[in-house]
């Protein structure tokens, strides 16, 4: 049996393609008696356009690029988890590409989001997401912010939770600095002093507002930062050992509270304690950011700062569909408020 197509359909009803197309899409008013001929047809057989012809009528393709960091970290299921709820809910589907930069330096990331870049704009995709931290005032971040701005006059992008010096670009981001500041003031209002901030990389945008928020809460207690115990390396369980053991292994006082960089940090430094033969908190109380599954699942359970992953993943893609869709009044910067998690790994300090 012979498969009916678009052209059948405006053959058999006496009209063109485009007025099928406006009835299949609903893009354009059509003459009742007109449509009722059309729809008919398209009921008699049972007629649905294949993914190709749609986008072709369209010009639109149904697929929009994701491109994040490193998948092992996770944050960014989370987030991509809200991204693909809102996404399907819209008949998107997406591209994934995973820079696996965690283990990279900062030009072999650009040069794998540079890569991933061209091949998402050669597969026509309607828009693209940009997940993480961008690198700020870097050479690197200014031309990659060059590139990304060129590729944003023909295909929409959003940043989330990133940015890139230099230009503007639609952003879907959490409050991390004012978040930060609240972890700090809860590490301050039990009672604590000395507080140590580890984790994350000093060029990251991410890492900055987090040590930012830190060193608010600080100054605003009337505290001192000592720079010393402001270690930074990544975003790892392992770093976040490596970091917590160079914090004990130092001489004289050490740190009675730890703010970290996120959650994986956090999980290291727990585990650098107790096999230095501290007990968390009475000994030392460890906080995170992020707030991923496995924060709850640790003994003890982590206090962190929910960066409500999965909100961040739906409200970027309903962003992105609206620049698809070039709705008007698009925000170029949309906010979102964290939440304070307060779990076991916090106390006041041993007197």
């Amino acid at each position: 049996m012979k498969t009916v197509t678009v052209y059948d359909i405006a053959k058999e009803a006496n009209v063109s393609v485009a007025t099928v197309s406006r009835v299949l899409n609903n893009t354009a008013p059509v003459k009742a008696s007109t449509r009722q001929r059309i729809q008919s047809l398209i009921d008699k057989y049972q007629f649905q356009p294949n993914a190709l012809a749609r986008s072709l009528i369209k010009k639109v393709t149904g697929m929009i690029g994701i491109i994040l960091p490193d998948i092992t970290n996770p944050f960014f299921p989370e987030v991509l988890a809200g991204l693909e709820q809102e996404a399907r809910q819209e008949g998107y589907t997406f591209f994934l590409c995973d820079t696996g930069s965690s283990n990279q330096d900062i030009k072999d990331q650009y040069r794998r989001e540079s890569q991933y870049l061209g091949i998402l704009t050669e597969k026509q995709v309607d828009g693209i997401i940009m997940i993480g931290g961008r690198i700020d005032l870097h050479h690197c971040g200014k031309e990659m912010a060059k590139e990304v701005a060129e590729i944003n006059k023909r295909v929409p992008i959003v940043l989330i939770n990133g940015n890139l010096p230099g230009a503007a670009f639609h952003r879907v981001v959490v409050d991390e600095s004012a978040g930060a500041e609240r972890v700090t003031e809860h590490l301050i209002g039990l009672g604590h002093r000395d507080i140590a901030f580890i984790g994350g990389y000093p060029q990251m945008s991410n890492t900055v507002r987090r040590l930012e928020g830190f060193r608010t809460a600080m100054e605003r207690a009337g505290l001192a930062v000592r720079e010393e115990w402001v270690n930074h390396g990544g975003f790892s369980v392992n770093r976040g050992k490596e970091l917590m053991g160079r914090l004990l292994d130092r001489e004289g006082r050490r740190p009675t509270a730890v703010v970290c960089a996120n959650d994986l940090v956090g999980i290291g430094a727990i585990k650098a304690a107790v096999k230095a033969g501290l007990e968390v908190p009475r000994d030392v109380s460890i906080t995170g950011v992020d707030d991923v599954p496995m924060a709850a699942n640790v003994i003890p359970e982590l206090t962190t700062l929910s960066l409500r992953c999965v909100e961040l993943g739906r409200t970027a893609a309903r962003v992105l569909h609206r620049l698809i869709s070039k709705s008007d009044g698009v925000e170029l910067l949309t906010t979102l408020q964290p939440e304070l998690v307060v779990r076991e790994s916090t106390a006041p300090p041993a007197k």
